[in-house]
């Protein structure tokens, strides 16, 4: 069976493999964390990270241009950049919210085809959280879903939290699911393809 483009990225079969790490890089945790990105990089070789997705909204572009281009240079793994579109030719992929679409067309599978038109064949993610935007994402030309809040965190507060649901819902999905909220490095997840993981990634 083909592999497909997340597949031959990671050069894994995303059927049989759950649970693979995908981490938050947002730089204001990182400063509030003392992290730079040399030990972020560490950290990442060390625990086997799969994938990295770059949250900005402290620096300016060009600064942003420049801490990606440092990720790809020093970690031989995927980089995702959230929602800045305009820096696609710096990333390996683009992850965008439920709101994040809507700006481009009120009609999702309208709005996935002008994204697809800019970033070409690179990766696409798309956060969901129920079983209609689940259903949605199938019928869309997306790599991968963001699925949650898996549990509660410390840094956001969500009403609807689906905790065990998340193995059901995850099933659901044609598209490679990530969990995300709360989301711990060592947490087994049955049907999730990648622990997305945030501050949790520098407890010991």
């Amino acid at each position: 069976m083909n592999k497909t483009k997340l597949e031959s990225l990671l050069n894994l079969n995303l059927k049989d493999s759950f649970n693979n790490l995908y981490v938050l890089c947002d730089y204001e945790t990182l400063q509030k964390k003392e992290i730079s990105l040399e030990k972020f990089v560490f950290l990442c070789k060390q625990k086997d990270v799969k994938l990295v997705q770059y949250r900005d909204k402290i620096n300016s572009n060009s600064t942003q241009i420049l801490n990606l281009e440092y990720l790809k240079e020093n970690l031989d793994i995927p980089i995702i950049i959230n929602d800045k579109i305009e820096l696609i030719d710096n990333a390996d992929g683009l992850h965008l919210g439920q709101e994040d679409i809507y700006k481009y067309h009120k009609d999702k599978k309208i709005a996935v085809k002008l994204i697809r038109a800019k970033i070409k064949n690179k990766l696409l993610g798309l956060s969901t959280h129920n079983e209609i935007e689940i259903l949605q994402a199938n019928e869309l030309d997306l790599d991968m879903i963001g699925l949650g809040a898996y549990k509660a965190t410390k840094t956001k507060n969500v009403p609807c939290l689906l905790g065990d649901n998340i193995i059901y819902l995850s099933k659901i999905s044609k598209h490679p699911v990530c969990a995300i909220g709360g989301v711990k490095i060592e947490d087994k997840i049955p049907n999730v393809q990648f622990n997305v993981v945030g501050s949790a990634f520098y407890e010991n």
